[in-house]
């Protein structure tokens, strides 16, 4: 205990924020004595007082005289046995309360919102903040005086108050007054209860078959349940008063018919009479009756979740066929096509630019935006080059904490675009603007370090006499780390606290440790942010950046409360899950249960020294001012954010997919249509993926309706429920330096439209995709989809998929052929500006064939016939058969591709040519008597 406790203070000094670490151990401290001590004294003051109470021993009967045994066993212990068994139940207490540091720091530092709920007028902090406590408090009251009525009756008994089977009175007077009391107490409480029932009823979590998952009051709970609490309150209140009563009266007769009332009245008016109203009233015409209470949760909802605002307009969808030359034009700036999926091209990456064994990169890289040569902003695909211990050649203790003890450089490529000349690598790779060892490239000179990474999971001991490898290019490069991070082991205690910690013995005695010497640990982002700041949820996926010379992962972390009145609840671990999910990227807290989500906070960490920072993002949310109350000084203000690191901050997925996921019901305001539920909405399956899991949303630059410039936005697609096409389109602003950050726009699909799989399993309809995997199959190759990506373009909508192929000697996927598909008619192409020439039919697609013959005075040459054109359709097929082998060894699968097309039309030539050689030629029409 004392190691554990030890290494966690020195860890949060280390890192700065020991505020927090003795906050949250006083706050633990202070109320595990406060009610331990309140515990112990309800139980121990009461068997006090009821030895205090028992009658003389002459009084006592046949039955309490058998006793004798136990009270002479217990007599000379008595007052250990009181201690004991008083300590036990405070100390249980005690570790229960301590458990409730969270809903004590909110109560005590709780912030108003500024809004009331609409049915009891009271500000919603009474709901997020309060009412958990008073909860608490309830239970707890409960619990105490339970436990010291049980203690109480068995001291009674064990003494004499209380009588089982002997004739007469049960109970001696003084017994009767103690445990009556003690019963009022209990019932007291429950009229408190019920009293707060009342307005629980105003975050009581139901399933509605309207909304699924409903919070707040419906209209039988306002008009049954509500009344029936309240009229339970004034029964129990008077139950209460009839048990103290007994104090005067000496008999159980009225407490025990007003308590017997009381349960009947639970049952009936608590019970039974809600299910009549809710059967004979609200069944019969459910949607006028609930209308009003529908209206409250989808405004509760929407402001809950941020998508009040949302701007949703209607959208064709359809385009205007005769515009396929401006609708060309205009795709050309619609968008900044990303054909590198993130998503996908970590294998390229990690064969590409990983140098050594011992690095990896993530398995989802991340998108970002950095300048171009022409300083402009250029959406760029980034992952880190990190440590990946699995693959250190040797294994030891030594080389796994001492030796190998962080990654090297940040890795960047394009992501509209892959190599299309083969002078600068292998056609279709990632087109790289920052890789090597060390790095080179856009990025500048920054701090290449990486010992802070999400794959950096083990402890390293670094600073010390051990050396430790920094890279190997041209010989072995060592470093020493020179950062101020982690907890120095030059003291004793710390290296025998550390090393009873981590089971480790060898940091007792090894020669490896020494002055200097310096732990890291609690290596990953998103360890170090939930630790410095336990009250926030953290998004599912950190993403790193360079900034200002270093590299700072960024974290973005979200404040949430389920006490929202009426706003419905969501499980974060399942609306945030997607094709894409997994324990690396699955968002903290996942089971967590809200109704309310702000993205209140940017947190840093440096990848070099580990640092951690923390910054007010939504100034105006109170959840954030409640805990900024609690932990002064430990959230930085928004203004102290450096524009260079602003640039590089962007709209979260997990808060854009919980909001989504609400906007699948909650875009509708109108109560008899979101009743009806005919406008529903549902998040799509990834038609690239095989497994049956949501689409994740894309980030991406694109112009929505009527915006005149691209704008980096996180978008997604809906398809109405139940069916496969297109329902609508979402983007939200991204871009963290843009006045309309977080301005969410949805475009309402007014006609038939082909939803996502909808155009995925008409783009593997096409010819030219069959033969492509057809001829991939010969050469152990497999066809990968990139992301779909859907763009708004003149009232339709542009459908781009990046096709990769993957296998044979290069075993990472290339991109080959861009699909895309507009107005339902899908292509598949070596290019982009081809695919788009193609699938709006403009200048520079493939020329329709020549349908009219030539005519008379036709000056080009014949068409070969007979056996000269069999025999050229021979040469052509001989070629195209050699350059298809040629292709074929070089790996060029666009080159292939384009051989096995030459190389089936030459076959149908010669086939057709060979006919109209053995055919006789018919005998034209119209011809003279003899021409037979």
């Amino acid at each position: 205990m004392f190691a554990g406790f030890w290494t966690d203070w020195l860890w949060y000094r280390s890192v700065k924020y020991s505020s927090v670490f003795t906050t949250t151990l006083w706050t633990k401290i202070g109320l595990f004595a406060v009610f331990g001590l309140l515990m112990a004294a309800a139980v121990g003051v009461n068997i006090w007082l009821a030895h205090r109470l028992r009658p003389p021993l002459s009084a006592m009967s046949l039955e309490q005289q058998s006793l004798d045994r136990y009270r002479m066993g217990i007599a000379p212990y008595k007052k250990w046995v009181l201690l004991g068994i008083t300590a036990l139940v405070g100390l249980i207490a005690g570790a229960s309360a301590s458990g409730q540091w969270r809903t004590w720091l909110m109560w005590v530092n709780g912030v108003s919102f500024g809004q009331k709920d609409p049915q009891f007028h009271m500000d919603v902090k009474f709901y997020a903040f309060d009412l958990p406590w008073y909860r608490f408090m309830l239970g707890f009251g409960f619990a105490a005086v339970v436990l010291a009525l049980i203690a109480a009756a068995l001291t009674h008994y064990l003494y004499g108050g209380l009588r089982v089977t002997s004739p007469g009175a049960r109970a001696t007077g003084a017994a009767t007054g103690h445990l009556s009391v003690l019963l009022g107490l209990f019932v007291s409480l429950k009229a408190v209860a019920y009293w707060l029932d009342r307005y629980g009823l105003a975050v009581k979590a139901s399933d509605f078959k309207a909304t699924g998952n409903w919070t707040g009051l419906r209209y039988v709970d306002a008009n049954a349940y509500l009344p029936a609490k309240t009229i339970l309150f004034c029964i129990a209140a008077i139950c209460a008063v009839l048990f103290f009563a007994t104090l005067w009266r000496r008999t159980w007769q009225l407490p025990v018919i007003g308590f017997g009332l009381m349960v009947l009245s639970a049952i009936l008016i608590g019970g039974l009479y809600p299910a009549i109203v809710q059967k004979f009233q609200v069944q019969p015409n459910e949607q006028a009756k609930e209308a009003p209470y529908i209206e409250k949760n989808i405004d509760a909802t929407r402001a809950a979740y941020g998508i009040d605002d949302a701007d949703v307009t209607d959208y064709s969808g359809k385009g205007a066929p005769d515009q396929k030359s401006q609708q060309r034009e205009a795709a050309d700036s619609a968008a900044s096509y990303r054909l590198v999926d993130p998503n996908v091209v970590s294998p390229a990456f990690q064969q590409l630019q990983q140098e050594r064994k011992y690095y990896q990169f993530p398995d989802t890289l991340d998108v970002d935006r950095y300048l171009g040569p022409d300083k402009k902003p250029q959406d760029t695909v980034i992952g880190l080059r990190e440590l990946n211990i699995t693959g250190i050649p040797k294994r030891n203790w030594i080389n796994d904490h001492f030796t190998y003890t962080h990654g090297y450089g940040a890795i960047a490529s394009k992501g509209t675009g892959t190599v299309t000349d083969e002078n600068d690598g292998t056609i279709g790779a990632p087109d790289f603007t920052e890789s090597g060892l060390p790095t080179t490239g856009q990025l500048g000179k920054y701090e290449q370090r990486i010992y802070y990474g999400e794959k950096t999971q083990q402890y390293s001991i670094v600073g010390g006499p051990q050396k430790e490898l920094d890279y190997e290019k041209n010989g072995e490069k060592t470093t020493s780390y020179k950062g101020k991070s982690g907890v120095d082991l030059s003291s004793p205690v710390n290296r025998a606290a550390y090393a009873v910690a981590f089971s480790e013995p060898q940091m007792l005695y090894s020669g490896a440790i020494g002055e200097g010497s310096r732990i890291l640990y609690n290596r990953t982002p998103k360890e170090r942010v939930e630790a410095v700041a336990p009250w926030l949820t953290i998004d599912g996926d950190a993403y790193p950046a360079v900034v200002d010379g270093k590299i700072k992962w960024i974290v973005d972390a979200y404040t949430t409360t389920n006490g929202y009145p009426y706003a419905s609840r969501t499980t974060l671990g399942d609306t945030t899950a997607d094709s894409l999910t997994n324990n690396q990227r699955a968002v903290v807290a996942q089971q967590n249960q809200v109704n309310y989500i702000r993205n209140s906070v940017k947190a840093t960490v440096d990848a070099y020294d580990g640092s951690v920072n923390l910054y007010q993002w939504d100034t105006e949310d109170p959840v954030l001012k409640t805990w900024m109350k609690a932990f002064p000084n430990t959230v930085k203000p928004k203004s102290d954010i450096d524009p260079e690191l602003r640039a590089h901050l962007r709209y979260p997925q997990d808060m854009f997919k919980v909001q989504r996921e609400l906007l699948t019901r909650y875009h509708v305001t109108d109560a008899a249509q979101f009743y009806s539920g005919s406008d529903a909405w549902q998040v799509p399956d990834d038609p690239t993926n095989k497994d049956s899991s949501a689409v994740p949303p894309y980030y991406l630059s694109l112009k929505m309706p009527g915006q005149s410039a691209q704008k980096f936005s996180l978008t997604t697609t809906f398809t109405p429920n139940g069916r496969p096409n297109l329902g609508a389109f979402m983007a939200v602003d991204a871009d963290a330096t843009s006045k309309d950050y977080g301005t969410i726009r949805v475009l309402r699909v007014t006609s038939t439209v082909q939803g996502p799989q909808q155009v995925q399993s008409e783009l593997n309809g096409v010819p030219e995709v069959a033969e492509f995997v057809r001829n991939l199959r010969g050469t152990d190759s497999d066809i990968e989809y990139g992301n779909l990506l859907t763009v708004p373009l003149g009232g339709g909508f542009l459908y781009i998929e990046p096709v990769y192929a993957r296998g044979g000697s290069a075993n990472y996927p290339l991109l080959k052929k861009i699909a895309v598909s507009y107005g339902g008619k899908p292509v598949f192409k070596d290019s982009l500006s081809e695919a788009l020439n193609a699938v709006f039919g403009v200048d520079g697609a493939e020329p329709p064939p020549e349908t009219q013959p030539p005519g008379d005075d036709d000056t080009t040459t014949p068409p070969a016939t007979g056996d000269a054109a069999l025999k050229k359709a021979i040469a052509d097929a001989q070629k195209a058969y050699t350059d298809g082998e040629a292709a074929l060894a070089k790996q060029d699968w666009v080159a292939y591709g384009k051989a096995q097309e030459a190389l089936q039309d030459a076959l149908a030539r010669a086939a057709e040519a060979e006919t109209s050689t053995e055919t006789p030629a018919k005998p034209p029409a119209g011809g003279s008597d003899d021409s037979s």
